[in-house]
């Protein structure tokens, strides 16, 4: 006899309010923030700022919340295929959310990262399509930023009020770069860039001058003034010296993550991955540098002046042609997607002294390419060895072709075809994969080259130990700084900017190595179920074809499409 107490009917209504939600979803996630809707290529929104205000946040945890309680009203045991993959996604995406916003890590967050909030300005500007929603629009949002600096202020003010205060290497650094940004030529204020050559161009200038200079400046006093003298030392960097700090941090991981996975267990896979990639650095540095031992190899490739670039040419070339080798080769290891193209260029030279090495914004509407934005700035100080590594990672096959993919996957709800900054390990995880996969691929120009997919992974294991060290062990910032130093061949500069977007972005950094590991793992199982029937470009199409999720869902999905095969 059949237990029928946990069935439930079946309703043709469901997939509807199911697909009315996911649309409420999307609209009140781009309504908070503007500016995450415009740099994932979603129209509408350019003339808005986000409010960075706890009581906004507060909002719209509550929003949030009503979701939450309209999903769980639509049983999962009632849809099917896709539809059940969009209840699990939701579910997830509103629990972090609400976690993220319970918790307010990036409250009293002060830094000079690509995570500040003045920098989330410049960069979202700076990527605005002006073209394609006018400049109208941009002057709209301009003219909106004085606001948007005062309550990112007052936001850090009150939660200093609270004892959560900023780290104070992090508030002087911001310190430094609004200095910067005001002692500028204001004619050639990087806001101002989009509008050149057009008639707003006067009145952008205006608004610049008369109103978002003296609200930055009134956003660099009162991060000198108000939150400095109580800041805490680099040898409490870490959230778990702040209170609430612990809780929040063990949420934080698992959302960029997976549910249950603590930060103890990263950091112990962190350690074992560290000693895995000091000898392979061992291993290739003996072959291709003559050069025994992993830290006689490390300081060869950190001190060795003839593997830095000669100038930003040199670096924008080599990355171009790497992009296109990987063009001629996807044909044998992905499905011919109709995607848009991919183009490079260079970060702005204010945001790259403190930005990372690349970084990847998403095709924009009517036909924009997606963009690898890649740091440039003093070329001499840079690696030629590590750049085709970040150029597959960024491009093709990573970042580029996982994210473009998606916005081709018109039957899916909006808000699936856009990647989410809720779902790193799956983004990111895709990402790290492919500088590997690039390896099979034949990608590498050389075995010199080859170092630079180590270099890179050594920086994704050394993250979740020194993440986890500063964050729940309360290691000193100059530990990690050492630690990440001694495991990996990065620049010092480049130690000193990972050590600090880490601090401003607690748990986010662990999601890379993690994720990869995922991949990997569904890689081995289903090759070992299917043998010869295993088809690496079905495999990556299950991968890649579903937009982000979760790593549960993914799994879910991967051993479906075993069993289906």
């Amino acid at each position: 006899m059949t237990d029928q107490s946990s069935a439930q009917p079946s309703s043709p209504s469901h997939p509807a309010e199911l697909a009315a939600l996911a649309e409420d979803f999307s609209a009140a996630e781009n309504a908070h923030d503007p500016f995450e809707a415009t740099l994932s290529g979603v129209e509408g929104y350019a003339h808005e700022v986000p409010d960075p205000s706890r009581a906004a946040a507060l909002h719209h945890r509550e929003v949030l919340q009503g979701l939450g309680a309209r999903l769980a009203a639509i049983p999962l045991d009632t849809l099917t295929g896709e539809d059940r993959t969009t209840h699990r996604l939701l579910a997830r995406l509103i629990d972090n959310g609400i976690g993220r916003i319970t918790h307010g890590l990036a409250d009293f967050s002060v830094s000079a990262t690509i995570a500040a909030p003045h920098n989330t300005v410049f960069t979202t500007l700076a990527m605005t399509a002006v073209d394609q929603e006018g400049a109208d629009a941009y002057l709209e949002r301009l003219a909106g930023l004085p606001g948007y600096f005062d309550a990112a202020l007052q936001l850090a003010v009150d939660a200093a009020a609270e004892g959560r205060h900023p780290l104070r290497s992090g508030v002087d650094a911001a310190v430094a770069q609004l200095d910067a940004y005001l002692a500028a030529d204001p004619t050639a204020d990087q806001l101002l860039r989009p509008l050149q050559g057009r008639r707003e161009y006067e009145r952008a200038r205006v608004i610049a001058r008369d109103d978002v200079r003296p609200a930055v400046a009134r956003y660099r006093a009162g991060l000198a003034q108000r939150l400095a003298p109580d800041a805490r030392p680099d040898d409490r960097a870490g959230v778990c010296h702040v209170p609430g700090g612990a809780e929040g941090y063990a949420d934080a991981v698992s959302r960029y993550t997976r549910p249950g996975l603590a930060p103890e267990e990263v950091h112990r896979i962190g350690l074992e991955a560290v000693a895995a990639l000091r000898e392979e650095f061992a291993e290739l540095g003996a072959k291709v540098l003559g050069v025994h031992g992993t830290d006689a190899v490390l300081t060869a490739l950190r001190e060795d002046r003839s593997l830095r670039f000669g100038s930003a040419a040199e670096i924008t070339a080599l990355v171009d042609d790497a992009l296109e080798r990987a063009r001629r080769a996807s044909a044998d290891w992905f499905r011919p997607y109709p995607i848009a193209d991919c183009v490079t260029k260079e970060i702005d030279p204010i945001e790259a002294e403190t930005a990372p090495l690349a970084y990847y914004q998403p095709p924009g509407p009517n036909g924009l390419p997606g963009t690898h934005w890649i740091n440039t700035l003093h070329p001499e100080s840079r690696f030629s060895y590590e750049y085709e590594a970040i150029a597959f990672h960024e491009s093709v096959p990573g970042h580029h072709l996982q994210i473009a993919v998606a916005q081709t996957l018109h039957h899916l709800p909006r808000f699936r075809q856009r990647p989410s900054g809720q779902l790193t390990a799956h983004v990111e995880g895709w990402g790290l994969y492919t500088e590997r996969l690039a390896d099979e691929m034949g990608l590498y120009s050389s075995d010199l080259s080859r170092f630079g997919m180590l270099s890179m992974d050594a920086l994704r294991a050394v993250r979740l130990v020194v993440d986890t060290g500063m964050h729940h062990y309360g290691w000193s910032r100059q530990r990690a700084m050492d630690f990440m130093r001694d495991n990996t061949a990065t620049q010092e500069a480049n130690v000193r900017n990972e050590i600090d977007r880490y601090l401003a972005w607690p748990g986010q950094a662990t999601a890379y190595l993690i994720g990869r590991r995922e991949i990997v793992r569904h890689r081995e199982r289903a090759r070992a179920a299917l043998g010869g029937r295993f088809d690496i470009r079905e495999f990556h199409h299950q991968l890649i074809g579903h937009g982000s999720l979760p790593l549960g869902v993914l799994e879910d999905l991967i051993t479906e499409w075993i069993a289906a095969h």
